[in-house]
């Protein structure tokens, strides 16, 4: 009972952090749910990391049935609906839905079906979906695995899953602990605490390559894929000059955005 308490009151508070504001709706001062809003939303995200029209590939699921977990301010999920797909959508938050309807609607386009809901328990048939995409969300989950679990089982036999989560050895994971734990006394307190705690919303977390295919070996899958981004560094920035050295001086397997992609295969 204590275990499920925990984890209720976990989700609750990664609930209410987005509720505040879904992803990168902090880069827009337009009112809300404007045409201009939801532009300076979308040029910033793809402004500064380019990298997901390629991981994404929008426009290659015309046709197609998707879905995305963790619709978020709705910019990816705009350009699935603007390729052809057969859109599907589900974030933990009100806020994220409201956002892509209005998103969707500025448009006149339309959503196969989009709800809020928890991902470890995902309101679809097995084998559902030709792809499942996921950017920057399920390492939020009380329960990634779960979440991980869900998104297999919701995809077609051949269908395609592709997901980033933060990676435990990039420099910027290095860096929180620096300033959180080393810095402030605690060492022992590890780079998983420091972003578990002072990333985002609390309870992040954050992967190895090692973790990633290690999970993946429950699950039938060929074609696993991985690649690492860092977002690009703005002009003016904190530390702009260090952090441009770092970045061009450590190896790819360093960045803090691990992608990886894959396609199921038959149990």
């Amino acid at each position: 009972m204590q275990q499920a308490t925990q984890s209720s009151t976990t989700t609750s508070r990664v609930k209410d952090f987005w509720e505040a504001g879904s992803c990168g709706t902090n880069r827009t001062d337009r009112p809300k749910h404007t045409r201009e809003y939801f532009a300076e939303i979308e040029e910033f995200r793809y402004r500064y990391e380019p990298y997901i029209h390629q991981f994404a590939q929008f426009t290659r699921w015309y046709g197609k049935d998707m879905l995305e977990v963790g619709v978020g301010a709705g910019s990816d999920f705009l350009q699935f609906a603007r390729g052809g797909a057969h859109v599907h959508g589900v974030d933990l938050t009100e806020e994220a839905v409201e956002n892509v309807q209005a998103r969707l609607a500025l448009d006149g386009l339309q959503a196969a079906d989009l709800q809020a809901c928890n991902a470890e328990r995902l309101p679809y048939a097995d084998e559902s979906f030709d792809l499942v995409y996921s950017w920057g969300v399920i390492h939020h989950a009380e329960n990634m695995e779960r979440v991980f679990d869900e998104i297999y089982r919701v995809t077609r036999p051949g269908g395609t899953v592709k997901i980033m989560v933060y990676n435990v050895n990039s420099t910027h994971t290095w860096f929180k602990y620096i300033w959180h734990a080393l810095l402030r006394g605690k060492p022992f307190h590890g780079r998983r605490w420091a972003i578990y705690h002072f990333q985002e919303s609390y309870a992040t977390k954050v992967y190895s390559r090692s973790e990633i295919t290690q999970l993946l070996k429950q699950y039938p899958h060929r074609d696993v894929r991985f690649s690492f981004w860092d977002q690009l560094i703005r002009p003016g920035a904190k530390f702009e000059t260090t952090r441009r050295l770092i970045q061009n001086l450590t190896p790819p397997s360093m960045r803090w955005y691990m992608a990886f992609e894959f396609q199921k295969e038959s149990r």
